[in-house]
């Protein structure tokens, strides 16, 4: 057990070398320790944000001096801007291996995404949504008027279906349309969801399915066709690119004929006044009827390069390389004895690099200023924007009110592509330090 905050030695390296391509702009940041001195900042927090890609910061860079208005302009900047937004979404396309008639609709993030799928939803849709869910998935339908129907947390994968499948075989006959929302992987447990049979399920029952992807982008391919979704939604700021872009893309009926999610320029056709005093607006019909305003084009950059980078750099390799590092995260966790980490489908369960877990006769938010302070690794503490399911994993009622606090906070630990082992192994002799 180490005794002392000082860095601890250096740890084998990976034997999964990660491409050059997939560096990211952060490494060898320093942190200030609170007893003096500095240490490699460790950062352990992926599933919050990850950080950005030096290759995605250089293109954006590059960019930067021939940034023009999009969609607005006959001048050089301008047609250039815009055919580099089209092209970005072009790329996106290809990365999530969409359907030729799928649009791509370029929002602030996966929240915005599926906040204005909720409200391109025909009315009267009944949506059925797992209580595990990140807030940004839970939360959204019912302010839009949908029925709601909030299913129980399922114990493995294949209980997940079952939940599904029972809760749309129950669904009146002809009672118009339906759409399962389910994430691909939690952000709280890092585990995989079982998302081609939960498709399945849906369609066979009438229903549209929406893939929570924030958590599953950054770590694993995701094929539209392949999973045969029918929209997912991410966010660029978890895929290595920059804050402040996010995609939804899937199919264009529902949001063509909704209204726009905002009302400005760029979403409309023609503008008139009507003889009545009012005013007649005829709404664009492609991705731009949801992108009203000036769009973020440098978002839309940054995505489609850190999309080009993951795809060139191949899953591979990475998926590899944070295996490896979760076995030595889940292995030297499990040797101390006040750990629990946190699960719905039990230990075996596929995952990707996340993983959340409580230390026995400690205040983990406390915990996680002190990984901080005394050891230069950043983590998240907390409930994760997934309330419901960490108090259930927690042994609390999912419906129970307290706030998030000593006793309802556990410890997240998420990395990829920038991750090297040494900050791994510093976490885990760090918690046995604590843990004490």
């Amino acid at each position: 057990m180490t005794t002392s905050c000082a860095p601890v030695a250096p740890a084998a390296p990976s034997t999964t070398a990660v491409p050059a391509s997939l560096e990211v702009l952060s490494a060898g940041v320093r942190a200030p320790l609170a007893g003096g001195g500095d240490v490699e900042y460790a950062a352990l927090d992926y599933a919050a944000s990850a950080p950005v890609l030096r290759r995605v910061w250089e293109e954006v860079a590059e960019y930067a001096p021939y940034y023009g208005s999009v969609h607005r302009g006959t001048g050089h900047l301008s047609r250039l801007s815009t055919e580099l937004f089209e092209r970005s979404r072009e790329t996106v396309a290809a990365f999530l291996d969409c359907r030729p008639a799928d649009q791509v609709v370029f929002t602030r993030s996966t929240t915005d995404s599926l906040n204005l799928l909720a409200a391109a939803l025909p009315a009267g849709t009944r949506v059925f949504v797992f209580e595990t869910e990140h807030h940004a998935a839970l939360l959204p339908w019912a302010r839009h008027g949908h029925q709601v129907t909030y299913l129980d947390a399922p114990h493995s994968p294949r209980h997940a279906v079952e939940i599904a499948e029972s809760a749309l075989a129950a669904r009146p006959e002809a009672g118009g349309p339906a759409l399962l929302c389910v994430t691909g992987a939690s952000n709280v447990t890092g585990e995989l969801w079982p998302v081609a049979e939960l498709a399945a399920a849906a369609h066979r029952h009438g229903a549209r399915i929406v893939l929570d992807a924030a958590q599953l982008a950054p770590h694993r391919p995701v094929s539209v066709r392949r999973l045969d979704v029918d929209w997912v939604a991410f966010s660029g700021h978890k895929l290595y690119a920059p804050f402040g872009a996010g995609v939804l893309a899937g199919r264009a009926d529902w949001l063509t004929t909704a209204a726009p999610y905002l009302a400005g320029g760029g979403a409309t056709r023609v503008v008139n006044r009507r003889t009545d005093g009012g005013v007649h607006v005829q709404w664009a019909e492609d991705e731009a009827r949801h992108e009203a305003g000036s769009p973020n084009v440098i978002g839309a950059f940054a995505i489609a390069a850190a999309c080009r980078a993951l795809t060139e750099a191949g899953h591979e390799t990475l998926v590899a390389h944070e295996q490896e590092l979760l076995a030595v995260l889940r292995e030297g966790l499990a040797e101390i004895p006040a750990v629990r980490e946190l699960s719905l489908f039990g230990p075996a369960a596929d995952r990707v690099a996340v993983s959340s877990f409580t230390v026995a006769g400690h205040d983990n938010g406390q915990l996680a200023v002190e990984l901080s302070e005394r050891f230069g690794i950043g983590v998240r503490s907390g409930m994760f924007c997934a309330q419901p399911l960490v108090r259930r994993l927690l042994g609390a009622s999912a419906e129970s009110t307290e706030e998030c606090d000593g006793p309802l906070q556990a410890l997240r630990v998420s990395f990829g592509a920038g991750t090297p082992r040494e900050h791994v192994t510093r976490l885990v002799d760090a918690v046995s330090t604590l843990a004490g």
